[in-house]
């Protein structure tokens, strides 16, 4: 410390000026559809061989990396806590939560919406807030 400051102290008080304007762009559907993609999605994911995986992995069971959604309720499954219908239950309810958790955390940023289908209205307005920095 040649300052006597704390380096904690020293990078609040930096300033870090930049040359260009940050714009945030999100897409984002209507929650019942995001719902429904959601639930079609883990439906696809059995279908495709998550169970199978899972089983693969159970040995491991223990590691946190597999503390996921998707794994731990067909953890539970394999344990006899539940029936397999209760566990994809459980993986569509539970991946819905973290979708709705996201965009929680998303709100506290300045993020511009869309629709994912509005590919047009998103290109114009980024053309628009390029064409504003020029």
């Amino acid at each position: 410390m040649v300052s006597g400051k704390p380096y904690s102290q020293l990078r609040n008080n930096f300033s870090n000026q930049r040359f260009f304007k940050t714009v945030m762009v999100g897409v984002n559907r209507d929650r019942e559809v995001l719902y429904q993609r959601i639930n079609l999605r883990v439906d696809q994911m059995m279908i495709d061989g998550l169970l199978e995986e899972a089983k693969s992995l159970y040995p491991h069971r223990s590691h946190n990396a597999l503390n996921t959604v998707g794994y731990r309720e067909l953890f539970q499954y394999l344990d006899g806590s539940c029936s397999l219908e209760e566990a994809i239950d459980l993986i569509k309810r539970n991946s819905r939560r973290y979708a709705k958790r996201q965009l929680t955390w998303f709100s506290k940023y300045p993020i511009n919406w869309f629709n994912p289908e509005d590919s047009k209205e998103i290109i114009t307005f980024l053309e628009k807030e390029i064409a504003e920095k020029e």
